[in-house]
């Protein structure tokens, strides 16, 4: 007991003088201090023993979207395995952020060891962090928001999603043409990127032309509207990119409802089993995959070897990948294994 003890408080010292540092804000795809999901075992040695008296939260954005409960799977896959207390909860829709808040602070108070967050914006979880920081209780911000003091980011490249759905039509139309977007949430950072991602890729190309860019706040109804005006004024479109996959499962039915299914590509990002299924079909032309289970894995093995006293890179990446219906069997695997191996050798 002495020794668990002793680790806890040598933990909590960890925190707080980690905490103490004067980070600079944080740009999650640009921060030099980082390392790939793949390097922490090499980089920091095999995961430390976990004492099963940790309680850790987990505070989502919504659970009405198949990825942030995909994500709370990984979380408790480490859960299960190593046996201890683990609360997964979110925010009743995408808009409540004071509702997210007050889950945050509740956690905070109930005597969590540490939280992973996705907040719903930059800022909404800013008071939670702070009360973590006084406490010296390791908060990791997990995709996508970013909180520009956060100390500790797991997430992928947001930036890319766009980029590599952009390098799709660069690749496929190379006569050029026109194109969109619709945008997530303003104001948050990983709907920002990706939308700069494709932005600044296709037009720098020089044969395409961005006729709209419309934000639709993750709403697939919103999606449909935007999409339907965009088509009608600009009936040679020749394709979309879509934020998240449920605006662009959105888009998809607004290009059927005009029959333009086979001139118009619809992307979106995320991966949700609804977006697999639709590109088998040959309806949604592809999603960039973020692999939620598995960044929920490497997210809250980073908490531990925080609460272990590990000293951490800022933000630790994790993987994505273009899926189009030439690789949906392949990445489609439930065995969690078998996706690592594949992951590791893009």
């Amino acid at each position: 007991m002495k020794i668990k003890l002793l680790s806890v408080l040598a933990s909590t010292l960890f925190s707080s003088c980690l905490y103490a540092a004067e980070l600079p804000p944080l740009h999650s795809d640009t921060e030099p201090d980082r390392t790939d999901w793949t390097e922490l075992a090499s980089k920091y040695g095999p995961m430390p023993a976990v004492d099963s008296k940790l309680k850790i939260g987990g505070v989502s954005k919504t659970l009405t979207n198949e990825y942030w409960r995909s994500l709370g799977e990984g979380y408790k896959n480490v859960a299960k395995k190593n046996g201890f207390t683990l609360a997964y909860q979110a925010a009743a829709n995408e808009d409540d952020q004071l509702g997210q808040l007050s889950i945050a602070e509740t956690l905070l108070s109930q005597g969590f060891n540490g939280l992973l967050v996705s907040p719903q914006t930059d800022a909404n979880l800013q008071p939670a962090w702070e009360t973590a920081k006084s406490k010296g209780i390791p908060v990791v911000n997990v995709n996508d928001a970013v909180m520009p003091t956060a100390a500790w980011y797991v997430g992928n490249v947001q930036k890319d999603n766009g980029v590599r759905v952009a390098n799709w039509f660069i690749k496929h139309h190379p006569e050029g043409g026109k194109v969109a977007i619709i945008e997530g949430q303003p104001g948050v950072y990983a709907a920002g990127q990706r939308t700069s991602g494709f932005r600044e890729t296709i037009t720098a190309n020089g044969k395409f032309t961005l006729v709209a860019s419309i934000p639709a706040n993750w709403s697939r109804e919103r999606a449909y509207n935007a999409a339907a005006t965009i088509l009608q004024q600009h009936p040679d479109l020749i394709g979309f990119y879509a934020n998240n996959d449920g605006m662009a499962l959105g888009v998809v039915e607004a290009v059927r409802s005009v029959n333009k299914s086979a001139q118009v590509a619809v992307f979106g990002t995320d991966g949700i089993s609804d977006a697999y299924a639709s590109i088998k079909r040959g309806e949604l032309t592809g999603t960039v995959d973020s692999f939620p289970v598995l960044t929920g894995e490497v997210a809250i093995e980073v908490l531990l070897r925080l609460i272990d006293g590990q000293k951490i890179s800022r933000v630790v990446s994790t993987p994505q990948a273009l899926i189009t219906k030439e690789n949906a069997d392949a990445f489609s695997t439930k065995d969690n294994d078998k996706l690592r191996e594949l992951l590791k050798q893009q």
